[in-house]
């Protein structure tokens, strides 16, 4: 069942750790025992999926479930996509490695529009059909969630069934109706989706029919099915159950940190934003569980940085309170803590001092637009004195780098808004110059994409070429030191604004694109417009009918099925207002301004606004405090083998690091800005080779015996990777090591012992190299091998020299003794088996 083999070869393509799926915390079933097999799919690569806890918090909910066991599936990249279908292999899950189509169901996570050709891919390389009304009974149920279901219609014909809202809410119940369906054998699909239409948030597009008005489409539901699809909400993030022990990535992901979701949803009231009117009502996650939730994470993971999530993290009620016991929490320990969405008048003075007793990791502030008058437009209650005050401030405390983002595009936008954006940064530049040692400042530029659901929705997103002209009068103006110009690629935008408000009639597009190699549309090595240009030109889509024209009040749109909880009328009047530049308070503080959210029973607003508890309780993680436990270097050997192998060396080295920490052995720290573990390695094995015997040293600060090291670091090691021994040394500074010995077998015919004896009894062996600046360089490989025996006609033993101008790589030499061609040397294994040391 499970496809293992791919493992042999992985190392031949980018990033092979993110296949593993062994990774800390990651849950392994039996198969056999559990009967529902729910496929979790992110739609991008390892990097970006597993930067997304939306999976994690699914993952976390199924796999408690006894019958159901939950695996993830990430987009292979692009080479490996290619080597899949070249040799028909099937795209599988990280745990088990099992087929996709093995799978009862398979959910894809939707955030972002550019997304969409790689869902494609996924099921064309899992031999999965890709319209749903292609599936036969032995396929998987394909579904999605997040926020792109806000219009599902692009990608109605494809999917079975659409989450719409907190997936959290009802994914247990589509999961335990399948139990119930599966339990009467159930074998007809059509029978399970018509029980799940009635789930609230679940909408099955095969019984919604479409109609077209006027080139306009009309979707109406079969009878007896709901007309509108109401959004899930969770009423209470508290009820909610958040991972305490979440996946720990291999490599660098792009948020490499504990996350902690401290509240969902926004009413500050930004006419553009979409995520601040699809995850209403505000919920705030009280701070005693976020408190508890970190204690028990950072056990668990042995991550050194928090971040704090939410849409407004500067509007968590017990910010303050929260940080000042984070900060308690990590004393000593190096931990870090970000605020990633922080709004200028949010971020106080006692705030950022509070923040600038720990790493400070920077920090994002969104003006949006150049002009007063254009943020009042978007309702972006903040001016420019906030902006500029805060970012002074930021300087003068430490922060080196400021990142400001703006969009262009917006509704009543003219040329005076673009040169009142340009000079906005020459001030705040200016005004920063000298604050400290930073004073640089990133702005980043994309072009305003009207969104479904929001006030703007009516709005068009202006042409291609309007776009690129304000990116580059921008760029241009702001040509100058210490102000660095970013910008989104406005052929991307456009894209995404064709997926984002386009109908069913986009589904043939998606699959003339993805026939054509389109893949990876997020991604500007990936992105490839010309192709887009001509799928666009032969399927006949009109870009002015969906992306650019003006809609009026009262067309019907493609997503005005999909109920978000906002009324209409509440969305006209703020579009309303502003054309007026009328602005709009946020609720929270101003009373209810009836967008039709809330009940006041079930969904209301939760709002914590004292945490006394948190603010006097001393915490610690750990037995030990830190600071005060003897400090000691301890010389370490340990093997890597298996697929472990596939790790590279800063992955291993941060897998070290992380299990110390996991395990209560802490590690010392060098100073500085950003203050890193006394704790490095004799060699950087090169990827994919095995080690018997690695060493590396550390600098600790425990009571623990070098065993007692031993024994639970190797509790908190991924399987391969195992301490063989422990001891305490004077100083890593009186370690020399003199070589390294491997054992090289040949899988092929066997190699010539007479050419073995001509290199032993030869005097010098002439050897070409190249050095680090990549010229070539002629050595005596004689002087390299201290010593090579035969053990069989396929096995050598080689023993290598470490010093840095003799040192080559076994397979080289190997290449050079035997004549060995290229494809020759693939057949060779190569194991390290001991590291010589004084």
């Amino acid at each position: 069942m499970f496809d293992f083999s791919i493992q042999s070869v992985l190392e031949n393509f980018q990033k092979p750790s993110s296949y593993l799926g062994n990774e800390t915390n990651a849950i392994i079933k039996d198969p056999e025992k559990v009967k529902l097999r729910f496929g979790l799919v992110f739609p991008d690569l390892y990097e970006i999926g597993t930067s997304h806890f939306g999976i994690q918090i699914l993952y976390h909910i199924l796999n408690r479930h006894p019958e159901i066991y939950a695996e993830r599936v990430y987009a292979p990249s692009a080479d490996l996509m290619g080597y899949l279908e070249k040799s028909g292999r099937q795209l599988t899950s990280l745990e088990t490695k099992t087929p996709l189509r093995e799978f009862d169901i398979i959910g894809f996570s939707l955030l972002y529009e550019l997304n969409y050709t790689n869902i494609l891919h996924i099921l064309r390389l899992s031999k999965i059909a890709y319209e749903s009304r292609d599936r036969k009974r032995d396929l998987p149920f394909i579904i999605a969630g997040g926020p792109c279901t806000s219009n599902p219609e692009p990608l109605a014909p494809f999917f079975d069934a659409f989450v719409i809202g907190d997936g959290e809410k009802v994914v247990l119940e589509i999961a335990e109706t399948f139990l119930k369906w599966k339990a009467r054998n159930g074998k007809h699909k059509k029978e399970l989706l018509e029980q799940w239409a009635f789930i609230e948030g679940i909408y099955v597009p095969s019984f919604y029919k479409v109609e077209y008005v006027n080139g306009r489409q009309v979707i109406q539901p079969e009878s007896g099915f709901p007309k509108k699809i109401k959004r899930a909400v969770i009423s209470h993030l508290d009820k909610n159950n958040f991972p305490d022990a979440p996946i720990v990535p291999y490599g660098r992901p792009v948020h490499d940190r504990l996350r902690l979701e401290v509240s969902r949803g926004c009413t500050r009231g930004c006419r553009f934003c979409q995520a601040g009117i699809i995850y209403r009502p505000v919920r705030e996650r009280h701070p005693e569980q976020l408190l508890e939730l970190a204690l028990k994470a950072l056990a668990k993971t042995g991550y050194e940085d928090v971040s704090l999530l939410s849409l407004s993290t500067g509007d968590y009620g017990c910010l303050l309170e929260l940080i000042q016991a984070l900060i308690r929490l990590g004393k000593n320990r190096n931990l870090a803590v970000s605020l990633p969405s922080i709004r200028a008048g949010a971020l106080s003075a006692e705030l950022m001092e509070l923040i600038r007793k720990v790493r400070k990791t920077g920090f994002t502030i969104a003006p949006e637009a150049g002009s007063q008058r254009l943020r009042d437009v978007i309702n972006k209650n903040v001016d420019y004195h906030t902006v500029q005050e805060t970012v002074a401030q930021a300087f003068k405390l430490g922060w080196q780098v400021i990142k400001l983002y703006f969009m262009v595009g917006l509704p009543t936008e003219t040329d005076d808004d673009i040169r009142k954006l340009i000079e906005m940064v020459r001030k705040i530049k200016k005004s920063a110059s000298g604050k400290g040692r930073g004073g640089k400042i990133n702005v980043s530029v994309a072009t305003f994409i009207p969104k479904p659901h929001t006030p703007f929705q009516w709005h068009g997103q202006i042409s291609l070429a309007s776009s690129l002209d304000k990116i580059s009068l921008i760029r241009r103006e702001l040509r100058t030191s210490k102000v660095q110009v970013k910008w989104q690629n406005p052929e991307m935008s456009l894209l995404e604004g064709l997926w984002a408000r386009g109908d069913r009639r986009l589904s043939k597009l998606l699959v003339m694109a993805v026939k054509r190699g389109c893949a990876f549309d997020g991604w500007s090595d990936s992105f490839q417009f010309n192709k887009w240009r001509d799928c666009l030109k032969a399927s006949e889509i009109d870009l002015d009918f969906f992306v650019h024209r003006k809609r009026s009040l009262d067309e019907v749109l493609p997503w005005e099925h999909i109920d978000i909880g906002i009324s209409q009328q509440f969305l006209k009047n703020e579009w309303h207002k502003a054309l007026k530049g009328e602005k709009t308070p946020d609720c929270r503080w101003n009373g209810c301004l009836d967008c039709g959210t809330c009940d006041f029973d079930e969904i209301k607003p939760v709002l914590h606004t004292k945490a006394e508890n948190i603010a006097k309780t001393e915490i610690s993680i750990g037995s030990a405090e830190k600071g005060k436990q003897p400090q000691r270097w301890i010389l370490f050997r340990f093997k890597k083998v298996g697929a472990i192998r596939l790790l590279g060396h800063l992955e291993m080295a941060q897998v070290f690091i992380r299990a110390f920490r996991r395990a209560e052995v802490e590690l010392v720290y060098r100073g500085g800005f950003h203050p890193m573990p006394k704790i490095a390695f004799m060699d950087a094995l090169p990827l994919g080779m095995e080690s018997q015997d690695e060493v590396g040293y550390a600098m600790v600060e425990s009571e623990k015996d070098n065993f007692q090291i031993k024994i639970e670091v190797n509790r908190q090691l991924p399987e391969g990777l195992e301490l063989m021994d422990c001891k305490t040394i004077e100083s890593p500074k009186k370690i020399e090591t003199k070589g390294f010995r491997y054992r090289i077998n040949y899988d092929g015919k066997m190699l010539a012992q007479d050419a073995l004896k001509i290199f032993q009894e030869a005097e010098i062996w002439p050897f070409k190299k190249l050095t680090k600046k990549g010229q070539e360089k002629v050595t005596d490989l004689k002087a390299s091998i201290i010593d090579i025996t035969s053990e069989s006609n396929s096995t050598i033993v080689m023993t290598i020299s470490n010093k840095q101008d003799k040192r080559v790589r076994p397979v080289d030499a190997l290449k050079s003794i035997f004549g060995l061609s290229r494809v020759e040397r693939g057949k060779v294994r190569v194991v390290k088996i001991a590291t010589l040391i004084d």
